[in-house]
């Protein structure tokens, strides 16, 4: 959420971040419900002033036993008057709180500016493509061969857009995901097991609500979401808290399953599990100091990098432009890994920086200790990385002419030491 204050200050620059994240918000009526909001406040306060001059005119009258009566009926007009502006008041900030959420995030000035995806900038490349001198399989026939990826179980547990992981599939999802929160405990992050249910309130603290609400799974009898990401249930332990500043930053890392429904993204991806229903992730979460957050946010994008590198997977990172943007995020990254068998990049993480917009909608703040008022902290999160796409380029990038599956060395540990997934568990 933007500071009301600075909208007023800052019209032209939020219209044009509107425009620009492809979005629409209704600034006129949110400048026109301020200024109600403010002739309320300002009119409550003279009648306030009004009433401790009316309350202490009674007291003199009632110390020299004079008749109040006068004196009382008029305070008792003014408490009602006070009353009904109050009224008035709640009317308008629920009006323009409902206004207000709906105005996304101001990208940061080093944002390339473009309507979409088209426009994102490589910021650079890492490893190089595998020449594998053969014609190299996807995932889902891979993982069918070797009985790693069953995609008609979960279809028929479930529906389309679901999958099962057994065997050596399940093995080596699970060797990723020790691998990733040993990595990154070991980089300070302190490891967390949240709710993966999460109410409406948390939900909007970190953006999805509203403008995701078609994007997610709700629980109708319960008033609760499942979760799109760590991301939300985490950064919002600190809602509604001042933390210490000396307590900055805070590092948290969580794996969970993550759950979307995907709302219009009808055709893309369909074949194996590169856009599903269900999948499982490692999250990254920062909360820190506003002075370093754009270093924290580089240091993140290389927590997530150390990830890809470990596995000797080729990837690119990208900068997003305006139109690719989140609804939340004032900067972001996203980390693009090659996939030899489907023969393009597949996002795997996007590291972002959403500055004090969280924050405010969550209200965390921090206070130092020559601070008069406490400040909102600025929040980041990153995928540590996504497990779906990182499995199927895993076993398309790792996969040998004779149709086996090298395990990466960094993985071995984790599956008993074994080399080369042959056949069948």
């Amino acid at each position: 959420m933007l500071d009301l204050k600075f909208i007023r200050d800052n019209i032209e620059l939020v219209k044009t971040a509107i425009k620009n994240k492809n979005e629409s918000a209704d600034l006129e009526k949110i400048i026109e419900l301020d200024q109600k909001r403010r002739d309320i406040i300002g009119k409550v306060e003279e009648l306030k002033a009004l009433r401790n001059k009316v309350s202490e005119e009674i007291a003199k009258k009632k110390k020299n036993k004079e008749n109040a009566d006068k004196e009382i009926a008029n305070m008792k007009e003014v408490g009602d008057q006070i009353g009904a502006f109050d009224e008035d008041l709640r009317s308008v900030m629920e009006a323009l709180n409902h206004h207000l959420l709906r105005i996304p995030n101001v990208p940061h000035s080093s944002v390339p500016v473009g309507p979409n995806e088209e426009h994102n900038v490589t910021v650079r490349e890492w490893g190089d493509i595998p020449q594998q001198g053969f014609e190299p399989k996807a995932h889902w026939d891979l993982g069918e061969k070797l009985g790693m990826i069953d995609l008609p179980a979960g279809a028929k547990i479930t529906g389309s857009g679901f999958y099962v992981l057994k065997g050596w599939g399940a093995r080596l999802q699970r060797a990723l995901v020790q691998f990733m929160l040993n990595t990154h405990t070991a980089d300070g992050f302190t490891e967390i097991i949240p709710p993966v249910l999460a109410n409406g309130d948390t939900m909007t603290g970190t953006g999805q609500l509203p403008k995701l609400a078609e994007d997610m799974y709700y629980l109708k009898e319960d008033d609760l979401y499942l979760i799109p990401t760590a991301e939300v249930p985490v950064t919002n332990i600190h809602k509604q808290e001042i933390i210490a500043e000396e307590a900055l930053p805070l590092y948290y890392v969580a794996f969970t399953p993550c759950f979307r429904r995907e709302a219009g993204a009808a055709g893309k991806d369909t074949r194996g599990i590169l856009r599903v229903h269900q999948f499982d992730k490692v999250e990254l979460v920062k909360i820190v100091h506003p002075d370093k957050s754009y270093d924290e946010l580089e240091t993140l994008l290389a927590q997530a990098e150390k990830i890809v590198q470990a596995l000797k997977i080729p990837y690119r990172v990208r900068m997003l432009a305006t139109g690719d943007l989140s609804f939340a995020a004032a900067k972001c990254y996203d980390i693009e890994i090659w996939a030899a068998g489907v023969g393009k990049y597949l996002e795997v993480s996007s590291v972002s920086n959403f500055e004090d917009f969280q924050a405010r909608r969550m209200n965390t703040r921090f206070k130092g200790k020559d601070d008069k008022k406490p400040r909102f902290v600025h929040t980041l999160n990153g995928s540590g990385t996504a497990l779906p796409r990182l499995l199927a380029a895993v076993m398309e990038n790792y996969q040998t002419d004779y149709g086996t599956i090298v395990v990466p060395e960094v993985l071995r540990p984790y599956m008993n030491g074994l080399a080369e997934i042959t056949g069948r568990e």
